[in-house]
């Protein structure tokens, strides 16, 4: 059984019973009861819906402070300022050299993709920092991707970086960055959601970033070799996303006009 359910307090208004997809709950009596053998995945709909907060979730017992009240006809912040800040949202390749992120910063981060959805509520992310074993990181991942150098320029140009680092004056993949987020998960989406909502925390914080392709690129091709610098993750899951974060030595002044979306009506 997946819920505690303070019958007493229960109002029997069957709310929760009409939200839950899994037809995990049903009326009994007086008060809702958690179906024998439910099929419950612990996605919470009942317990946010409740009325009178009789439906708690076992799983999180340990974490009841983070249970808030809240009027969800109250945004917090309008379509107007989100827009505005996805408009003033840039990539950003030049860093301040001296001003490392912090384990405050990462705590901000990591707690904005802590509330981020997953598919069938697997809640399966992972995040790994690379910073102190930068340069072995790299030099990890040019051994995968390198097979794929004659086709592209940049990773050949990665490649005698790495040997030559003298003759650069910046990382072709990094530019100006030394810490980097990697994001694993089983289902791309999932990692890809929990990255964006990481990106766009830092931006709040004033951090900025880009999101390396050729870094990435290493799990396809190999996903196994990659995995060995990383014993403690599930090998099922994989490397989704590669998102290279620091304090950024530029300002921007204007926004910039993208292609026009394109949208299908059928």
């Amino acid at each position: 059984m997946h819920l505690i359910i303070d019958e007493e307090n229960c109002s029997a208004c069957e709310k929760c019973i009409t939200v839950c997809i899994r037809d995990a709950l049903k009326l009994e009596g007086d008060h809702v009861v958690e179906v024998d053998e439910s099929n419950c995945f612990d996605c919470g709909q009942c317990m946010a819906v409740c009325k009178t907060g009789s439906i708690r979730l076992k799983i999180y017992q340990d974490q009841e402070d983070r249970i808030e009240e809240y009027n969800q006809r109250e945004i917090p912040i309008s379509y107007e300022d989100y827009i505005q800040f996805l408009k003033q949202r840039r990539s950003c390749r030049w860093f301040l050299k001296r001003r490392e992120l912090s384990s405050e910063d990462y705590e901000k981060l990591f707690e904005a993709a802590y509330y981020s959805p997953t598919a069938q509520n697997m809640q399966d992310v992972e995040f790994v920092v690379i910073k102190k074993d930068l340069d072995e990181f790299l030099n990890h991942i040019y051994d995968i991707i390198k097979v794929e150098e004659d086709e592209y320029f940049r990773i050949a140009q990665f490649g005698d970086y790495l040997k030559h680092p003298e003759n650069y004056k910046y990382n072709p993949f990094l530019w100006e960055g030394k810490e980097l987020i990697l994001t694993f998960a089983k289902d791309p989406m999932d990692a890809i959601i929990a990255s964006t909502r990481v990106e766009l925390a830092g931006y709040t914080l004033g951090l900025g970033g880009f999101y390396s392709l050729f870094i990435s690129k290493a799990d396809r091709i190999n996903h196994d070799k990659l995995m060995e610098f990383f014993p403690e993750i599930d090998p099922d899951k994989h490397m989704y996303s590669v998102y290279i974060i620091g304090y950024p030595r530029v300002s921007f002044k204007r926004t910039i006009p993208h292609k026009k979306i394109k949208v299908n009506y059928k």
